[in-house]
């Protein structure tokens, strides 16, 4: 059930951090821990060694667009995770640019999953019901803009460029001794110069009970190699059944498919360090330069880009 209204309190405590818990609000907001610093840098395994587990879970409510009335045109928000971190599928009453620092952050959307780079962000519309995790080393990003006082760049989830000007303003807004009337031309400016990317790093999830079983593999196993007419065999259908399900639900052929989920895994691990030999091989390619040439055809980057040093 959907929480029912309310207006901010006067300073808007509560939302000055809206991706913490409610006891990390006030640490929080006292210091962003610097890139490199304690345990966010104890979870990084350079060769790929090392024990996983499990996210700290952190729990946000849904709101409608607008629901909570506020009292900022846009509110920055920065945090470097020292834990690995699970988001529960939540949504805030104001849009949302998120964006990264460094390493990566895998937002779902519905059937739409997405990551977010320093590279390229995500605009989130007001209101939409979305779910995230990131890895520890994580430096997370965002900007909050008010529903109604700053212009939707889409109805739906759209990947942004970071370019070098945007960025630069994004840090701009974050700064805590901007005039007010300093902030309003910023807040326009990025307004002004946000655009949705033609780049993204977009894995679309099959529905069907025909392709469920081969995406659940795939995205558990990046690795694994089997092709479309083993999938085919497997599942007791024609190879041209399957490659027009996928191209049907998808929007892409089932090769295509599996080189976005390996790219988005990919990203996940370089990320956490891992060295490119060891990605390359852990999501099913023969060599480093096979995958590097596959990751450049569906990010326009290459692995290094990445990899926390």
């Amino acid at each position: 059930m959907r929480p029912p209204r309310r207006p901010a309190p006067p300073c808007v405590p509560s939302l000055t951090h809206p991706y913490a818990d409610s006891t990390e609000v006030d640490a929080a907001a006292a210091a962003v821990p610097a890139v490199g610093s304690g345990a966010a840098e104890d979870g990084a395994a350079g060769d790929g060694a090392g024990s996983r587990v499990a996210p700290k879970p952190r729990e946000l409510p849904v709101f409608a667009a607008g629901e909570v009335d506020v009292d900022f045109v846009t509110m920055s928000y920065r945090e470097v995770l020292l834990e690995d971190t699970a988001w529960n599928e939540h949504s805030h009453p104001w849009h949302e640019l998120l964006w990264n620092e460094r390493g990566a952050t895998t937002v779902v959307t519905g059937s739409q999953v997405w990551s977010v780079t320093p590279a390229v962000g995500l605009w989130l519309p007001a209101g939409r019901l979305h779910s995230a995790s990131a890895v520890a080393g994580t430096s997370t990003r965002a900007e909050f803009m008010r529903f109604g006082a700053v212009p939707s760049l889409s109805d739906e989830p759209v990947p942004v460029e970071i370019g070098p000007l945007l960025r630069l303003l994004l840090e701009r807004l974050g700064e805590p001794a901007l005039t007010p009337e300093s902030r309003a031309v910023t807040e326009a400016m990025v307004v002004d110069v946000l655009q949705p990317s033609p780049r993204d790093l977009l894995v679309r999830l099959p529905t069907s009970a025909l392709l469920r079983p081969m995406a659940d593999a795939v995205r558990a196993d990046p690795g694994d190699r089997r092709t479309l007419t083993e999938w085919a065999a497997r599942l007791g259908v024609s190879p041209r059944t399957v490659s027009r399900a996928f191209q049907a639900e998808t929007g892409t052929s089932f090769a295509r498919w599996v080189a976005a989920v390996r790219a988005q895994h990919a990203v996940g691990l370089l990320a956490r360090g891992w060295e490119v030999e060891v990605v390359a091989e852990e999501v099913g390619y023969h060599s480093a330069s096979a995958f590097g040439v596959a990751f450049r055809r569906t990010t326009g980057r290459t692995p290094g880009t990445f990899r926390r040093s």
